[in-house]
């Protein structure tokens, strides 16, 4: 009789999935961000504001289902399963977020083709943790969910492998040093948000391992 009367389920996957979308959101205003410095164009702190618009945004579906945790009886995954998703979810976009905090406090003034790069796999990665995230509300996608995170990890690697020689050419060619320590902390941001649409991958390998 208890149970009965308690919450069940709570709408776990719908608050994944508009998380999800916020994701691809702020990975698609970073590229636009990106391509606005390569190309000399002015509207960087447009596309700064809507970064932050959408990791506001995500922070109250965070908090939300957080909140829908304490308060749901029976949950369709595990406790800890659901609060390790959304919280390494809002990682990346606390990251995304902090990319286009540290343009704006670095003053950069141009986008090197190696950061275009970054961002632009940064946004792959997006795409495919959001596919990933959409597909969890049945595990007969099993094999389409494992699918897509090893996509992941591979993005993940080969954004190392871009960093790498962004680095190489930076301490090779970049002669002003101000400028050397700028990019090289925007290509690390960069690189870091991969690393952490890896550990939205492994929270959700879990997952269907552990349910299919």
């Amino acid at each position: 009789m208890f149970g009965k009367l308690m919450p069940k389920e709570g709408k776990f996957f719908d608050l994944f999935d508009a998380h999800a979308e916020l994701i691809v959101e702020g990975g698609q205003q970073l590229v636009a961000m990106m391509s606005a410095l390569a190309s000399g164009n002015d509207g960087v702190a447009t596309y700064a504001a809507a970064i932050d618009k959408a990791e506001t945004a995500a922070d109250k579906i965070t908090h939300e289902t957080i909140a829908q945790l304490h308060k749901t009886f029976i949950t369709p995954l595990d406790r800890d399963e659901i609060h390790q998703l959304i919280t390494r979810m809002d990682d990346i976009l606390d990251l995304t977020q902090d990319v286009a905090q540290t343009i704006a406090l670095y003053d950069i003034q141009r986008a090197t083709p190696e950061a275009m790069s970054l961002a632009e796999i940064t946004l792959d990665c997006c795409k495919r943790v959001k596919a990933a995230v959409n597909l969890l509300h049945s595990m007969d996608n099993a094999q389409t969910i494992l699918n897509t995170c090893r996509e992941i990890d591979q993005l993940e690697s080969d954004a190392d492998r871009v960093m790498r020689g962004a680095m190489s050419k930076l301490f090779r060619d970049e002669p002003d040093v101000r400028q050397l320590i700028k990019l090289k902390a925007i290509y690390e941001l960069l690189e870091t948000i991969t690393d952490r649409c890896e550990d939205v991958a492994n929270v959700i390998e879990g997952i269907v391992l552990e349910n299919s």
